[in-house]
């Protein structure tokens, strides 16, 4: 069974998720850079490829900094993770029905089976496992 968290891109993950923290409290437990994650040395190295922020109450929010083009309340994307490749790879496939793949999922250079898409409703979706399998 799968665990379902909210994703959001941001102009500025770092930022926004001190915001939450303070609104909501909680706290940041991790940060990874583009460059962290995959030793990219391009212009976008320094923005937040993934951000795990803990908010009062136990409940985690992803975020990252958006890359494209940003229309703010539009950067919300639903992130399903699954211990095992073949259960995630199996929701992964069973989503993209009818929908629109934007990165297949596959294994990834930051270490996760990962997948993005948007599902028949519009509906954007991450999808990860650990490599385990």
């Amino acid at each position: 069974m799968g665990q379902v968290r909210p994703f959001l891109l941001s102009e500025d993950a770092r930022a926004q998720a001190e915001f939450y923290t303070h609104s909501l409290g909680g706290e940041i437990v991790s940060v990874m850079t583009h460059e962290q994650a995959t030793g990219a040395q391009h212009e976008h190295k320094d923005k937040v490829i993934h951000l795990c922020l803990v908010v009062a109450g136990g409940s985690s929010i992803f975020m990252a900094d958006s890359l494209e083009p940003f229309t703010k309340g539009a950067g919300i994307l639903l992130n399903v993770s699954y211990k095992t490749e073949s259960e995630a790879g199996e929701a992964f496939a069973k989503l993209a029905a009818g929908g629109q793949v934007k990165q297949p999922f596959a294994l990834q250079p930051f270490g996760l089976y990962y997948g993005e898409l948007t599902d028949r409703y519009g509906v954007a979706w991450m999808v990860t496992s650990e490599p385990n399998e």
